[in-house]
């Protein structure tokens, strides 16, 4: 799990990033947990699972995905307790010690569950509008993540998408594609370089998604 002061630090972030994105977030009613349902269909496809061919994991998207189902977490999380950060860091933090869940009757020990079936009931809950944390603790290491990993690609993808925000990407003028690079690939250059322990951190990054960014 993560630590207490990077949860709280994932929380804030991701509150100020869908604030940036619309300040009454909280109200709008926007479908958190139906992203979650797209974004773990995905990941179920980044894993293969069709058994009538054969299929090579993409490890690396995986691992997006789950990143990027931490971030649809977090809001959902947040809109259920209405902002708070501390009632929703000790909701998160009691939640992390399950081990069986129930949906619809039937008991899932999370133990006794691979990867795709993990997602599946990730799935699940969500289209009802439910979350786990241990559910998710349990998929990372399916997909060979730690939370410190997590930790890493979220605070880069959560400054990467302020910088987007700030360099036009709701108006459709951002531009993705940095000297034939995906911004993402640049993110993940940048993140193998910085110091994820400094409380500048955010700014570091920013500055050199800045310093990178072909359109000045």
């Amino acid at each position: 799990m993560l630590t207490s002061t990077q949860l709280s630090t994932t929380l804030t972030m991701q509150a100020a990033m869908n604030a940036k994105v619309n300040e009454n977030w909280l109200t709008m009613g926007f479908a958190f947990c139906r992203a979650i349902v797209v974004e773990g269909t995905e990941a179920i496809e980044h894993h293969g699972w069709k058994w009538w061919k054969a299929q090579d994991k993409e490890l690396a998207q995986l691992q997006m995905e789950l990143v990027d189902i931490w971030h649809f977490m977090l809001s959902e999380y947040l809109v259920q307790f209405n902002g708070d950060i501390h009632k929703t860091q000790t909701h998160i933090e009691h939640q992390s010690s399950e081990k069986v869940i129930t949906l619809d009757g039937k008991e899932f020990e999370l133990s006794k569950l691979n990867c795709v079936e993990s997602l599946e009931l990730l799935i699940g809950l969500a289209a009802v509008r439910r979350l786990n944390v241990a559910l998710f603790d349990s998929l990372l290491s399916l997909c060979e993540m730690d939370w410190d990993e997590l930790f890493k690609q979220y605070v880069g993808k959560n400054v990467l998408n302020f910088f987007r925000q700030d360099h036009g990407y709701k108006e459709g003028t951002y531009e993705k594609f940095w000297n034939g690079k995906e911004d993402n690939e640049v993110l993940s250059a940048i993140l193998n370089e910085v110091d994820l322990t400094k409380e500048s951190i955010q700014q570091d990054i920013y500055r050199q998604l800045k310093a990178a960014y072909p359109i000045k």
